[in-house]
């Protein structure tokens, strides 16, 4: 009876103690709940929503993307874009998983075996490898945990990682998270994303990485500085080759797959860190962010608060063509570099003060003494309100800088105020490519080297336009029934009387007497003759007329800008050349088509704004016009030198002691204009012969237009301009004759 009693009474103590592990079970159990439940609903900590998950807000860069479809530049705080996982190489997934989450298709957020390892790795001192997922890890990208957190808000960050990661699993596909994470993670060298850090380290899309390419990025993800390609090659190389033998393990890639591929060197020739300063277009690209900062601050979102180019990742549809812009900044550097600028130290050397024209010493340091206030440096002392004479001292003093030279940047010691009179030897040059029938902007070259020069020679100077400014006077005739191309002037000095009772006559590099046609007149850009048709019309009919084509710039009422006088923007003229090849219909240049946001909604398309200028018989008489500078005039050598037989209209300036030369080529599809001048207007050629536009500007957009026609992808038209429909009316314009032939025949040789 006594042995049944404490056979009873044991069994209900272990039925005690059983239940009582089944309350601190239970209790346990409960706690964790509860306390998943607090992390998960926010309780110790605000955690993303649902909206956070389905639309996370990271920084991304805004792209500026060709006509043709490829990336110009990028505006960023984190040089990052998006891609979707079918932009991706299928070897870069392989390549991840193999690295970083072996597991990643099996479980669902959390990899409870790679947990339990760190733990016992811990517990005994030998740690090897982490415990997040890939998923863990972009929970962390997307929601950043913050620095300098405290132990016990480090666990908690931990476990509200593991919820989020949990529901990115839930509302995600496997494929989607990949791809998020690429996206996500950085790669180094201010790249953010795989799009960006594929385009810095080998200047290719994602979807076009090579097996090798795909293990190093995904072997720089886990410490992006200590496996750099560029800062530790060989710690990279045997970071992919490890890479490699992962993807081998996990049945990616064969054994001998991986054997022969470990054995390919890095390849690093192509890496170029993509910055505001370097890449194509970058004068475009500067003024477009100007435009767009503007835009971003009057166009919202759905929930009224504007867009941000540095944050948002819009797409900037442009106008440019990528290659077409390639060949206009590859026929500036070929003629400026290794022809126009040697020729412009030869010219100037062993002569005093140069290359200042006629300007004495007192003059020059005066000049110099003005660009050094205009300098960034000299804002920023000023700004700090050191005294003016230790600003100079400042710029007396040696330092170390790179500066431009057409061999690659130099490094050097100099001081800024050297600096500033080295930078005066160089000439400057700009160059923009107009479609003529819709307005699209499709090259603009502001100047040499952003990098160095950041000033912009397309939409920013105002410079003299020289005989350039002839084409719309004569234009401008062209719509009056009284003239035609072969209508012949006679060929004497006019004088035009001004308000004040004093006479303006300009002077004339050719020869006088007889008549002559308004083609050859045009042809030989003769100053008499436009000075007739501005004494025929007056200044107020010809300003009229040209802000109907474009033309925004103050131009002031006097005889004189029929010589061009005038400082106009290089925009501004081709815009308005354009006009003459577009049927007299004037398109307001554009440079975007559309802006998307970061999903591919359009958020807003752009039309052309047209308005008719002239009649489409005056724009046709004025390309015949044109055609005669090209035929036998000061654009000669387009034909002679540089072999083009094509149709071209075209118009060559030459300003005031050779400071500006331009010239104007119009084709059926190509209004393009280029200039060439230095900084300041002192500097210059002491000879016409060097300094006009048919020797400085004309070679330039022969050398872009030779580039673009070789190019027939571009399918840019080398035939005639259309006629309009216009019966009973004469428009055969065929009068370019002997007359005075001994002094065209010396003209001509000129060329």
């Amino acid at each position: 009876m006594r042995d049944k009693t404490k056979k009873t009474k044991r069994n209900q103590e272990g039925s005690k103690t059983v239940r009582n592990l089944w309350i601190v079970f239970g209790s346990l159990l409960l706690l964790i709940i509860l306390f998943f439940t607090c992390v998960a609903t926010g309780i110790f900590g605000t955690m993303p929503t649902f909206d956070e998950l389905e639309n996370p807000r990271t920084n991304l860069a805004t792209e500026i993307i060709s006509a043709d479809g490829k990336i110009l530049g990028t505006y960023y705080i984190e040089n990052r874009s998006n891609v979707r996982y079918a932009e991706l190489s299928h070897y870069m997934p392989e390549a991840l998983i193999s690295i970083e989450d072996e597991r990643f298709t099996e479980h669902s957020g959390i990899d409870e075996k790679a947990l339990l390892r760190v733990a016992f790795g811990v517990l005994t001192g030998r740690k090897k490898g982490g415990g997040s997922t890939i998923t863990q890890q972009l929970a962390k990208n997307l929601f950043p945990r913050g620095e300098n957190l405290s132990t016990p808000k480090l666990v908690l960050r931990k476990f509200q990682e593991w919820i989020t990661a949990t529901k990115l699993e839930h509302n995600y596909s496997k494929e989607e998270i990949v791809a998020m994470y690429l996206n996500t993670v950085a790669f180094g060298h201010n790249t953010f994303g795989i799009r960006s850090a594929a385009s810095t380290f080998f200047d290719k899309n994602p979807k076009d990485l090579s097996i090798e390419e795909c293990a190093l990025m995904a072997g720089v993800v886990n410490a992006p500085t200590r496996y750099s390609p560029i800062r530790n090659p060989e710690r990279s190389l045997g970071r992919r080759n490890l890479v490699l033998k992962k993807m081998a393990e996990n049945g990616f890639i064969t054994e001998a797959e991986c054997d022969s591929i470990s054995l390919i060197p890095i390849d690093m020739t192509h890496f170029n860190i993509k910055d505001h300063n370097s890449g194509q277009a970058t004068y475009f690209r500067e003024f477009l962010r100007g435009y767009l900062n503007d835009w971003a601050k009057n166009t919202t979102r759905a929930d009224g608060t504007p867009y941000n180019i540095y944050r948002d990742g819009l797409r900037i549809y442009t106008t440019i063509d990528s290659r077409m812009q390639r060949y206009a900044e590859e026929a500036v550097s070929e003629f400026m570099g290794k022809e126009l600028q040697p020729m412009f130290y030869k010219h100037w050397k062993g002569h005093k003060n140069a290359p200042f024209s006629n300007l004495t010493a007192d003059q020059i340091d005066g000049l110099l003494e003005t660009s050094m206030k205009r300098s960034d440096r000299y804002r920023v002392l000023k700004n700090e309100d050191m005294p003016y004479d230790s600003i100079k001292a400042v710029f007396n003093r040696p330092v170390r800088m790179t500066v431009f030279s057409w061999n690659g940047p130099i490094d050097t010691v100099m001081t800024p105020m050297d600096s500033i009179r080295y930078y005066k030897w160089f000439l400057q040059a700009s160059l923009v490519s107009i479609e003529s029938h819709t307005g699209h902007v499709k090259a603009y070259v502001g100047g040499l080297d952003y990098r160095f020069f950041k000033y912009d020679h397309v939409t920013q100077a105002r410079r003299q336009v020289g005989s350039t400014f002839k084409p719309f006077l004569y234009s401008y005739a062209m719509g009056d029934s009284e003239f035609t191309p072969c209508t012949k002037i006679p060929n004497i000095p006019y004088n035009i009387e001004l308000p004040d009772g004093r006479f303006w006559s300009p002077s004339n590099g050719g020869g006088g007497g007889g008549e002559i046609s308004l083609k050859n007149a045009l042809a030989q850009s003769n100053n008499w003759i436009s000075a007739y048709l501005m004494n025929h019309y007056g200044p107020e009919a010809i300003i009229t007329h040209v802000r109907r084509m474009g033309v925004e710039s103050p131009i002031d009422p006097v005889p004189s800008i029929c010589l061009g006088s005038c400082d106009l923007k290089l925009i501004e003229m081709v815009g308005a050349m354009s006009t003459f090849a577009n049927q007299g219909v004037y398109i307001k240049p554009m440079f975007i088509t559309r802006i998307e946001d970061k999903n591919g909604n359009v958020i807003q398309r752009f039309s052309p704004e047209e308005s008719e200028a002239m009649s489409e018989i005056a724009a046709y008489k004025t390309i015949e016009l044109m055609k005669g500078v090209v035929q036998s005039g000061t654009g000669v050598r387009l034909r002679s030198l540089y072999g083009f037989n094509n149709p071209i209209a075209g118009k060559t300036g030459t300003t005031q002691k050779n400071s500006d030369g331009y010239f104007m080529g119009i084709t059926p599809d190509l209004t393009t204009g280029v200039w060439v001048g230095a900084e300041d207007r002192s500097v210059h050629f002491r000879s016409t012969r060097l300094g006009q536009g048919s020797h400085t500007a004309l070679p330039i957009w022969a050398l872009y237009m030779r580039k673009v026609y070789n190019d027939k992808s571009l399918n840019v038209s080398q035939g005639n301009f259309p006629r309009p429909y216009a019966p009973g009316v004469d428009l055969d314009f065929n009068c370019w004759q002997s007359e005075n032939s001994d002094e065209f025949d010396e003209f001509i040789d000129e060329f």
